[in-house]
């Protein structure tokens, strides 16, 4: 079984960005959302995935990701998918010895920037970077499959 082990934070200012990679544009939406879990078609890098995440809120949920040819996942997100579609441009910055991804969104999402981190276990030690801030792990507004039913432009 996959497990995705994840904490989520806000950032506190954008020194991030010079340590960062190159960032890679992701188009990402939603089959489906129940309270057991949710289905997401993603675009991105010259790569699409589909994805089944368990809708539990916390650092530990069940994952299983799978590559699909790029043109099916074109046809999904423009023709199966509920809007708006999830649009970010992500980031890895590498910090103490772990990858953080910054994702920074835009379309509806436009002005919301969220860091995280996966683990191998949920009490593995981290050292948090200067730039990040507040967790939202816990908070289910922060989820990108939030997003498409109350979108940050809302909030």
């Amino acid at each position: 079984m996959g497990i995705e082990i994840e904490r989520k934070f806000l950032l506190v200012n954008e020194s991030w960005r010079e340590f960062a990679c190159d960032g890679v544009d992701y188009r990402q939406g939603y089959l489906n959302r129940s309270d057991r879990c949710s289905v997401r078609a993603r675009l991105g890098g010259g790569k699409a995935k589909l994805n089944i995440k368990s809708a539990e809120l916390g650092v530990s949920r069940s994952e299983f990701e799978y590559e699909i040819p790029v043109a099916d996942a074109r046809q999904i997100l423009d023709g199966l998918c509920r809007s708006p579609l999830v649009e970010k441009t992500r980031y890895v910055v590498t910090h103490a010895g772990h990858d953080w991804e910054v994702d920074v969104f835009s379309g509806d999402n436009h002005g919301l920037v969220v860091a995280e981190i996966e683990l191998a276990h949920i009490d593995e030690a981290f050292e948090k970077p200067q730039w990040v801030g507040e967790e939202v792990t816990h908070e289910s507004r922060y989820y990108n499959v939030c997003l498409v039913e109350h979108p940050y432009k809302n909030w």
